[in-house]
């Protein structure tokens, strides 16, 4: 069967697009490529970030105090998820996800490009990168996401392999990038670190632009599906998005001028205060949010259920994050000030620790997968609730190795930890991402009310912001003084994953239950 496009035929059959790509729909190749460069400029500057901040001014760095450097840092990378969530509305109700996200990856590499010149011309233009990063990401992440999520229709039992696949793209750009800036770092060369994220930006524009795009249009007329991404049309859409468009800019003209009265002194700023603030108006918005939706008559019983399994999702997301998200910070400086970097005579730079995450999930992912589909098949996979908990328990598992690797610190004055510690608990912390990220996102995309699928996974990412601000105030316990409460902290952790794992299988039962009574067919 051939595809008949605006009167055409065009000679590619149905069967090429639906099984092409590792036995998955076409399209997900160029996006896996377009993701996997993106996810390459974000994870370029994430491990220099606080490394650089902390760096003696003499070092080229700004000589910022690890507790500062770490909100900031978490400031950063809250706000970058945390806008998703009008960057997803934005997408669905402005823009298109197709426009959206070709602005989105322009923005990101001027931010990149900021952050690299601000080497040379100081820390006004840093912190301006940051926010063109951040405005950018929230254009980007949900639309990348909801397109994948619409190559698989309800009951598609290659759902949650496919995202499983797509996460392998984001950890090979955040695998390359560590190794990457890892040399950079260990050379004093910030401003090259920085800039090589902007050229990953460009590459998966031009992926999106020349394949993806011309790749997905043709598989969506060939399923005869609705091309949802495309930019809303119509008198009505069009009055909406210019009143839209005129809020857009008076906001720019807002941050810019706040940007501004900070860079000056107008406006004081206390880092640590602006991330604890955050925390706790980001939990009420998201938990208003959907108080709001739950309650709304315009929506149905069934997407009432789906919506309360999303809202426990999101929550036990941002616990797991708040523990994963040690990475750029508690566990970088850790790597840095009390790992035993010498190996066989030769000096590890301690930001590659950094690429065993993305390593490790580039091993394990295709058995994933194929597990998942394995399961899937025989009708005895777990459902998404169960998931979240076996990635809790084994995220639980690693951080009770942290517990051991800072006794071992403490154990004597002047020892280094093995790098093995972090080794093996960087392994069970990606385990239990694999059980968890990859299926967060499958599930928001599958339960998601039509028409929000934008902003839902926009929320899910919120989960993300509140992990990583949450995380930036442990990260500023790891320096001399601070090292001593580190076994405590890791294990608090621990015994959170360990309790809200158990909280997931106890409801995973009912709740399921619920979305068959509503949509049989559903499947959590």
């Amino acid at each position: 069967m051939t595809v008949e496009r605006q009167g055409k035929l065009v000679g590619v059959k149905v069967d090429t697009l639906e099984q092409g790509f590792m036995g998955h729909p076409k399209p997900l190749r160029p996006l896996f490529f377009t993701e996997m460069w993106e996810k390459f400029s974000y994870y370029s500057i994430r491990p220099l970030l606080v490394l650089f901040m902390v760096a003696a001014v003499s070092n080229g760095g700004f000589g910022f105090d690890e507790a500062t450097a770490s909100a900031i840092y978490g400031i950063f990378a809250g706000s970058l998820y945390l806008a998703t969530v009008p960057g997803g509305w934005l997408a669905d109700n402005w823009l298109g996800q197709e426009r959206a996200l070709w602005w989105g990856s322009i923005i990101i590499a001027l931010g990149h490009l900021s952050i690299a010149l601000s080497v040379v011309f100081g820390i006004v233009l840093f912190f301006i990168g940051l926010i063109f990063i951040v405005i950018g990401s929230g254009l980007f992440k949900t639309c990348i996401t909801v397109m994948v999520g619409s190559l698989y229709p309800n009951g598609d039992t290659r759902r949650d392999a496919g995202f499983t696949i797509f996460y392998m793209g984001i950890n090979i750009g955040a695998l390359l990038a560590a190794l990457i800036v890892g040399v950079f770092r260990e050379k004093g060369m910030w401003h090259t670190g920085f800039g090589v994220g902007g050229i990953g930006m460009l590459i998966a524009l031009l992926i999106y632009q020349f394949s993806a795009r011309k790749t997905l249009r043709l598989y969506a007329h060939a399923k005869g599906n609705l091309v949802d991404w495309e930019r809303p049309q119509g008198q009505n859409y069009q009055d909406k998005q210019r009143k839209i468009g005129r809020w857009v800019f008076a906001s720019g003209v807002i941050l810019v001028i706040t940007v501004w009265a900070v860079a000056v002194g107008l406006l004081p700023f206390n880092a640590v205060a602006v991330a604890g603030y955050m925390i706790y108006s980001i939990a009420v918005v998201v938990i208003l949010y959907f108080a709001v939706m739950l309650l709304s008559p315009k929506l149905s019983k069934v997407d009432k259920s789906r919506l309360l399994v999303c809202f426990l999702l999101i929550v036990s997301s941002t616990l797991f994050w708040s523990s994963f998200e040690q990475q750029p910070t508690s566990f970088n400086l850790f790597a840095d000030r009390y790992t035993d970097l010498e190996v066989m005579g030769f000096h590890i730079p301690s930001i590659w620790f950094q690429s065993l995450n993305p390593l490790f999930i580039l091993l394990l992912a295709p058995i994933v997968s194929i597990v998942w589909v394995k399961l899937g098949e025989r009708h005895i996979e777990p459902s998404s609730m169960v998931k979240f908990a076996m990635g809790m328990l084994l995220a639980a598992a690693g951080f009770g190795l942290m517990v051991l690797a800072t006794k071992s610190v403490l154990s004597e004055v002047g020892t280094l930890a093995s790098p093995l510690w972090l080794v093996g608990s960087l392994l069970l912390l990606t385990l239990g991402e694999l059980m968890l990220s990859p299926v967060g996102m499958s599930s928001m995309t599958k339960l998601a009310p039509s028409g929000m699928q934008g902003q839902i996974m926009g929320l899910f990412y919120t989960s993300f912001a509140l992990g990583n601000l949450v995380a930036s105030f442990f990260g500023g316990y790891v320096s001399a003084d601070k090292i001593e409460s580190l076994p405590n902290l890791f294990t608090t952790m621990a015994l959170f994953l360990v309790g809200t794992a158990v909280v997931l299988l106890i409801l995973s039962k009912p709740i399921e239950a619920l979305l068959q009574r509503n949509a049989p067919n559903t499947q959590t």
